[in-house]
């Protein structure tokens, strides 16, 4: 199982962006005030994404707002109208690839790229 770890300049609104757009849950979120210190955010088929606000003691020096996730969805369509009606700015139109996925990429409305497909890596 893999979990993508992100910071988003409001993460606060990120949780309820992700929960509205795409259907994640959050099962765990810890800080004070608008500030995230940590959140977990689980995805109906396994597995999850990390969350929270910038820190001055971010060792891995990831920017707010950067990032590119991709995540297994059995239902493309109905995600990519979700995702669309909650506002993502879509980068790639619901299509169908050569090597057998159906899927998409949209961008939050912090930045963060999120492509949803069917393709397992199988």
């Amino acid at each position: 199982m893999v979990w993508p770890c992100l910071t988003y300049p409001d993460a606060g609104a990120a949780i309820t962006f992700l929960e509205e757009a795409f259907g994640f849950t959050a099962t765990a979120v810890h800080g004070t005030g608008d500030t995230v210190a940590h959140a977990e955010l689980r995805w109906p088929l396994g597995g999850g994404v990390m969350l929270g606000s910038p820190r001055p003691d971010n060792v891995h020096d990831i920017p707010a707002g950067q990032g590119l996730v991709y995540v297994v969805t059995d239902k493309p369509d109905a995600l990519f109208a979700r995702a669309v009606a909650a506002g993502a700015t879509v980068v790639r139109e619901l299509r169908d690839e050569d090597y057998g996925s159906r899927g998409f990429t949209v961008r939050d409305p912090q930045g963060i790229l999120w492509s949803f497909g069917t393709y397992t890596g199988e």
